[in-house]
């Protein structure tokens, strides 16, 4: 039975899972075929889970045994190498069953992807060999805001030099997955001013991860806050993250292709419960002359809307997948030129606008065609809007828009960062 005993939720410590008992998958078919069941065992539970925040331990555990997390390991490195889109597809599948369980493993892939275009041979041997093991990897995200922290690309976290090696100091927050993780990434900035990302092994002297997540959406990511105090650093855990400053590349649009695929997922089943609630609960209303709400002229019309705006998300975000997918030969080849680089964002942005407006459109206006009696608590049926509303949040819309604006009307190419 689930608990929202948040302390003792928080008090457990992820172990790292059999070797034995994680899947190796070996293309796209089988990670699809894998999201699909995972999705099909925690989607029951999921409105229990948000109700009560209780996290999913458990339900991890079984992420990591599916082999997922391994499916965009490059295949010299021993992983499947996934599409993108096939990516993507992966977290709408989740999502849709769960989205704030789906959105964990965000910051695994980002990071991952991270590590491909940054990491050293040996890095990427060892890293990319935790992951095929069925390791989790979360994140200590941007820091709060401040007089250091201004924007969420600058911060305080410092990885210093010091007599008795490299130590790392500083407090982030949104740091989803970072609670049930092996291991921790963050953002810091060199004794030379440059940025890196250091790799923290989850039971590091020094490392502590708060759950002091408290949205009303997305409930249960524990994204809350990290700290570091004089953590010990080795030097193989450190990506040259300065190096990609003046290098195009793609980890800026792996990561927004992630946060379109969890808001899609989000609008499918918001959409799939209200078909559901109509067919089977709510009544037609008494000027209709209709003996069900199903065959409600208004509410069919409605309902065409919702899915043909469903159906082209969706088709915008597998096609910015595709996309991906050809400026990645390039990428690891002959490197990527800045131009195909502004392709990728540019693509990513028009699926993050699409997906952000179904999700909330549909998980708003699943209560308009069912009727009065679905925001009874029973239902629980409120958490599409609020895991909508919450995780549409991640970056502003209104600059995609910009972005793509500017980009079409001007010749602008985006900046590149995590978040375009």
């Amino acid at each position: 039975m689930p608990t929202s005993d948040h302390s003792n939720a928080a008090a457990r410590v992820p172990q790292l899972p059999d070797p034995r008992r994680v899947r190796r998958i070996a293309n796209d078919a089988q990670a699809l075929e894998a999201a699909r069941g995972l999705a099909q065992s925690v989607a029951s539970s999921a409105s229990q889970r948000d109700r009560e925040r209780a996290l999913p331990w458990d339900e991890l555990e079984r992420w990591s045994e599916s082999g997922l997390g391994a499916i965009t390991v490059p295949r010299e490195y021993g992983g499947a190498e996934v599409s993108y889109a096939t990516l993507a597809e992966v977290f709408v599948i989740l999502c849709a069953a769960d989205p704030a369980f789906g959105q964990i493993p965000q910051n695994h892939f980002g990071v991952l992807g991270l590590l491909r275009e940054s990491g050293s041979p040996a890095q990427k041997q060892r890293l990319f060999g935790e992951a095929l093991a069925g390791h989790r990897f979360g994140n200590a995200g941007p820091e709060r805001r401040s007089v250091a922290a201004p924007t969420i690309l600058q911060g305080a976290t410092r990885l210093s030099s010091t007599a008795d090696g490299l130590r790392l100091n500083g407090e982030r927050f949104y740091s989803t997955g970072a609670l049930f993780a092996h291991r921790v990434p963050t953002r810091a900035t060199d004794d030379e001013g440059r940025a890196v990302q250091v790799w923290v092994p989850r039971d590091a002297v020094g490392l502590t991860v708060i759950d002091d997540w408290s949205s009303f959406g997305q409930r249960t990511t524990a994204s809350g806050t990290v700290r570091f105090d004089n953590v010990a650093i080795d030097p193989q855990d450190v990506l040259p993250l300065w190096q990609l400053a003046d290098q195009p590349g793609l980890f800026g649009p792996t990561s927004q292709i992630i946060q379109a695929a969890i808001d899609q997922g989000i609008a499918q089943a918001a959409i799939a419960d209200a078909i559901a609630f109509v067919r089977e609960r709510a009544r037609p209303w008494m000027d209709s002359g209709v003996a069900r709400a199903a065959d409600d002229p208004y509410i069919i019309a409605d309902i065409g809307r919702l899915q043909i705006d469903l159906h082209a998300a969706h088709e915008v975000l597998l096609d910015a997948g595709r996309l991906l997918d050809e400026l990645a030969v390039e990428r690891f080849s002959n490197g990527l030129s800045e131009k195909a680089s502004a392709r990728a964002s540019v693509a990513v942005a028009a699926a993050k606008v699409l997906t952000t407006r179904i999700a909330l459109e549909a998980s708003e206006k699943l209560f308009e065609l069912a009727g009065s009696s679905a925001t009874r608590a029973a239902h629980n049926l409120d958490r599409h809007w609020r895991n909508a509303r919450t995780h549409t949040l991640h970056d502003p819309v209104r600059w995609k828009l910009h972005l793509l604006g500017n980009y079409h009307l001007n010749g602008a190419l985006p900046a590149r960062h995590s978040w375009n």
